[in-house]
């Protein structure tokens, strides 16, 4: 494929200027610059940010349709009417399911969860699952992380009798569902201040406003889980709510996240966002990429110790196939999406063997390693289910808008979407999503961005600077972590790392200090390292075999210029 350089462009954040820095004079230098970076250059806007709390405006009876939709669920349980709550199978609709079933039964709720196969049932509603619900006396459904563009479905709910409240955050299309009440900020004439909040964000505002009086705490370890998994944004009040949520999972009270913590090797007391992204996440979202989310649903509302153990086990063993399964697919998609389309600048790879629950996980793969919209999809008999990952160029769900007319289904967001298509419009799709990125991208340089907060010394990074950077967590999708550059360091040692070599190790010197460091899938640098350095990194404490240590985590690095 004939795609540019991957080399990452780095842009470093301008020096504080003298007004904001005499505004933020009561914070550490450093600290100043960070904060300024992120926009909050005035006393209180930095309080706010670093106090981590819910914005004003965000009482959930501000949510459109919220008033409707309690109503409605009071009455059932007032006359004990059956209540199904639908969710999704990934880590956002499972925790949300969890979460609103564990709340209405606390309420005395006749309730239960209800999760599709993703092989056999597909994302979001199916009719087949609502007149099974109907048949088993269901008569009210509360979708949790899914819905809002399922017209025909809640249609056919109307029909047979099944209200239902919607509560959704993915972006509705021109027209909205026939429900009861539709809880979704990016509804139109939604006022509500935060647009962001995932579908666990969700389904806790509907927990608080059915009853405040609710020890609604004991759920902000499954709106951290959720939210952070789902790639929302830590800012506003996500924030607010994953930072109460990991000070719950610090302290776990769920038999099963206690087991997850344990077969995942984490410490409780020290649980990050960036342990549930990298470790929690993906092992609650391994159970529904290879069979059924139920294992993950269960894990998370268990309280037998027994159960909860053989369920992690389960969740570990199959996050370990995932990963095989994942890069096989991953290297067939590539050699497709090469051979198919040597010049493109969208990357499209379809094909019957590959397996649905990883496709979304081999596009970011793609998208991560040539910057560009990624599309992989399995071919069925009559369709084809598959999703998108995209680049802050170019909005993917948007795209497939443009494509409306060949979909029998989709849906997302800016970065990521899902589809259906008929197997005969596949080629059709696959054509016009290439004209549509040819169109937005062709005139651009392509090029991955990194950001950094600060170009320093290494003699700045000391101990205190860690406690600093303490305060700006949780960091992840919409507040980074804090980076840093550092120039013309010399390597005094270098070695691969890994079970397959692609990570490097490190020393690293400016002539006073040493620094030990990780490069992580940059083993491609070993033997051809130049003599002199620039580094983009992160600064962090590492432990390893009871040793504690700082050492500088490697996001790129380049030959030094002079």
């Amino acid at each position: 494929m004939n795609i540019p350089s991957t080399d990452k462009r780095w842009l470093v954040a301008p020096v504080l200027p003298p007004d904001a820095d005499r505004l933020l004079h009561g914070y550490p230098p450093l600290l100043r610059q960070i904060l300024y970076n992120r926009g909050f250059a005035t006393p209180e806007a930095a309080r706010l940010f670093l106090e981590a709390k819910s914005p004003p405006g965000t009482d959930p009876s501000n949510l459109l349709g919220m008033a409707e939709a309690v109503a409605r669920i009071r009455h059932a349980i007032q006359h004990q009417e059956p209540i199904a709550i639908y969710g999704d199978y990934d880590t956002d609709g499972v925790t949300a399911t969890a979460l609103l079933v564990q709340a209405l039964k606390s309420l005395r709720a006749n309730a239960r969860g209800y999760i599709p196969n993703r092989f056999d049932e597909g994302y979001g509603l199916n009719n087949e699952a609502l007149k099974s619900l109907y048949d088993d006396g269901v008569r009210l459904v509360i979708t949790v992380d899914c819905g809002v563009r399922s017209n025909p479905e809640a249609e056919y709910a109307r029909q047979i009798g099944l209200d239902m409240i919607i509560t959704d955050h993915h972006h509705p299309s021109h027209e909205l569902p026939p429900a009861v009440a539709i809880v979704n900020p990016k509804q139109p004439g939604d006022t509500y201040p935060d647009k962001d909040l995932a579908g666990v964000g969700l389904a806790y505002k509907l927990a608080c406003a059915l009853a405040p009086e609710l020890p609604v705490n004991e759920y902000l370890d499954l709106v951290a889980l959720g939210t952070v998994a789902d790639l929302a944004p830590l800012v506003g009040e996500n924030r607010a709510l994953v930072k109460a949520g990991l000070q719950c999972l610090r302290q776990p009270r769920r038999q099963g996240l206690l087991s997850l913590m344990g077969v995942a090797n984490l410490k409780p007391g020290q649980i990050t966002s960036t342990d549930i992204g990298f470790a929690l996440g993906p092992r609650l979202n391994a159970a529904g990429r290879l069979d059924s989310a139920l294992a993950a649903y269960t894990l998370l509302t268990t309280s037998s110790l027994a159960e909860a153990a053989g369920l992690a086990q389960q969740l570990n063993n199959q996050n370990t196939e995932r990963q095989k399964i994942t890069r096989e697919t991953q290297l067939l998609a590539e050699q497709m999406a090469v051979e198919s389309d040597p010049n493109g600048v969208l990357l499209f790879a379809a094909h019957p063997d590959f397996n649905r629950g990883v496709v979304g996980l081999v596009a970011s793969r793609l998208t991560e390693a040539y910057y560009r919209p990624s599309v992989v999809a399995q071919i069925m008999e009559e369709f084809t289910r598959g999703s998108c990952r995209s680049i802050p160029e170019f909005h993917i769900t948007d795209a497939l808008d443009e494509c409306s007319d060949l979909l029998e289904h989709h849906g997302g967001h800016a970065a990521a979407a899902g589809f259906t298509v008929r197997n005969d419009n596949l080629d059709a799709l696959r054509q016009r999503l290439n004209a549509i990125a040819a169109e937005k991208l062709g005139a651009l340089e392509l090029r991955p961005t990194l950001y950094a907060d600060a170009e320093i010394p290494l003699s700045d990074l000391k101990p205190e600077v860690l406690e600093w950077l303490e305060w700006m967590q949780p960091t992840g999708y919409g507040n980074h972590q804090t980076a840093f550059v550092s120039r013309n360091l010399r390597v005094t040692n270098s070695r691969a790392v890994g079970k397959d070599s692609s990570h490097l190790k490190l020393n690293v010197t400016d002539g006073k200090l040493y620094f030990d460091a990780i490069a992580f899938r940059q083993g491609h640098w070993l033997g051809r390292m130049p003599s002199a350095v620039d580094l983009l990194y992160t600064f962090e404490v590492n432990e390893f075999n009871g040793r504690v240590s700082l050492q500088l985590n490697v996001r790129d690095i380049k030959a030094a210029k002079g």
